[in-house]
């Protein structure tokens, strides 16, 4: 019986040596290290400057407490970044990525130069909505969406690339609503797109009002600027005058289009990934740092003070979302591809 209780107080104390090493090893697994986050878009835009935000403060949240630094990684809308997220980079946990939440919408769509599957993505989150607005510049004499209807020239519109929010959000309005407009695509991000207003190569676009409000708060204030649509289910708390495109849909199609194609993509507008094959354990650590980084104080009066909207989804919302993609009925679909798509 004595032989009997050493061998279970041996087998006790090896299961704790395991358990206690293990615990160990995650706990100390990001110490010392760099957790890039690539950005698909330039320097100084919306995506930009809430990963860098979230690069200031997650590291505090994770196992080891590593540094977080942001790579911008442009062109083709994004689509650079997310492709290489997906054949290149890694799936070691130490590299994440931050491109257009529309692009799972074009991979259901069949847009052409996607090469990921987005459900092999490990999921992390989505910081916030993109709750998409249009704007023009006081010199367009675009100062309500019943001008912009009316125009006899229609106004030239910048935008990134297919498959992201601005160039599908403007495309669908155009369609359900009738909207003039000449979209003008190529753009590395929305600073490239500030510059080309302000220049007047361009008279306004569509695009994230959290972005709209932290790059042109100032000529917003000073009505260089005008939003004069909103693409939202409800009205934003900033824009309580600014009329809602869905109240303006012609058809019950329109509005369903509207709904699939702008609300549903606003809500996973801005997602981080891990490349597909990342441990499930490193998902979940990166999942949970990311959450409890939104519940920060610090990280939300950092938030604050650069005016950025927070509306913060999990890694499983994020997943449960881009999986329902595949549920879109077919005649939906092959109507939003024919408003999106390149032709």
């Amino acid at each position: 019986m004595i032989k009997g209780m050493r061998c279970l107080t041996a087998i006790i104390t090896w299961l704790a040596v395991i358990v206690g090493a293990a615990h160990a090893t995650t706990h100390e697994f990001y110490k010392g290290k760099t957790v890039r986050i690539v950005v698909g878009y330039a320097a100084g835009g919306g995506f930009d400057l809430y990963s860098r935000t979230i690069a200031r403060h997650m590291g505090k949240h994770l196992p080891g407490n590593p540094t977080l630094i942001v790579e911008n990684m442009v062109g083709a809308g994004s689509l650079i970044s997310a492709n290489h997220l997906y054949k290149v980079a890694k799936p070691d946990g130490f590299t994440m990525g931050n491109f257009s939440g529309s692009l799972f919408q074009g991979q259901a769509l069949g847009q052409k130069g996607i090469e990921f599957d987005a459900s092999k993505f490990g999921h992390i989150g989505v910081v916030a909505k993109i709750e998409n607005a249009c704007a023009f510049t006081k010199a367009s004499g675009i100062n309500s969406v019943e001008k912009w209807m009316g125009s006899k020239v229609p106004p030239k519109m910048g935008a990134t690339a297919p498959g992201t929010s601005g160039h599908d959000v403007s495309r669908i309005l155009s369609a359900t609503l009738g909207l003039p407009m000449q979209l003008v695509v190529g753009y590395k991000g929305t600073s490239d797109i500030r510059l080309a207003v302000e220049g007047g190569e361009l008279s306004g676009l569509c695009t994230g009002w959290e972005s709209l409000k932290s790059t042109w708060k100032k000529a917003i204030e000073t009505g260089d600027m005008v939003v004069v649509l909103q693409n939202l289910p409800k009205p934003h708390p900033d824009l309580p005058k600014v009329p809602l495109a869905i109240n303006s849909a012609r058809t019950e199609e329109g509005r369903q289009l509207i709904q699939v194609g702008i609300h549903d993509m606003s809500a996973i507008s801005r997602p981080y990934v891990l490349p597909p094959g990342t441990p499930k354990e490193r998902v979940q650590i990166l999942r949970k740092g990311f959450m409890d980084t939104m519940k920060d104080p610090e990280f939300l009066s950092d938030a604050e003070k650069s005016k950025l909207d927070l509306s913060p989804l999990s890694g499983e919302e994020l997943e449960s979302i881009v999986t329902g993609l595949s549920k879109m009925s077919p005649s939906l679909l092959a109507k939003l591809k024919e408003i999106i798509t390149p032709k």
